[in-house]
């Protein structure tokens, strides 16, 4: 790797180091609910409200489809998740929180806010990364759909 301070090697490498150890970080927190961190990446996407088709999910969670789909299976399992049919396109099946899911949510949120609060110092900071790093994502995917910048979850 380069050894020149700011080279893409560094970013690539710093990048990545983060991603694991918050990771790792957010999974610890997660891990005593029964959570992975894989299924509560599912959980902040259908926060929203809106449900998505699965593939989205499957996207934006970093899954292979199989994967996704064995996941879902299991926080249908747990009342967390439903599937429905999309209503303008019936040929896809659209992922949504349940009520239970959103309490869970909602509970589990706190609890991960309260550990990276511990670890950033606060919200300001925080809520700075994560518009840097969503900057950086719409530079290197333009075409990826817009959305508004969500609090890390």
């Amino acid at each position: 790797m380069a050894e020149l301070p700011g080279a893409s090697a560094d970013l690539l490498r710093s990048l990545t180091r983060a991603e694991r150890l918050l990771s790792r970080r957010i999974g610890a927190v997660l891990a005593p609910e029964g959570l992975t961190i894989e299924a509560w990446r599912v959980l902040c996407l259908l926060a929203d409200g809106l449900g998505h088709p699965m593939t989205e999910v499957a996207a934006e969670a970093c899954l292979p489809p199989g994967t996704l789909t064995k996941l879902v299976d299991q926080l249908v399992d747990r009342n967390l998740v439903f599937r429905r049919v999309d209503p303008y396109d019936r040929r896809r099946i659209r992922a949504c929180l349940t009520a239970r899911g959103r309490r869970e949510h909602d509970r589990l949120e706190a609890m991960v806010r309260a550990d990276l609060d511990e670890l950033t110092g606060g919200a300001g900071e925080e809520e700075a990364l994560t518009r840097r790093l969503a900057d950086l994502v719409t530079r290197l995917d333009p075409d990826r759909p817009r959305q508004p910048t969500p609090a890390l979850r």
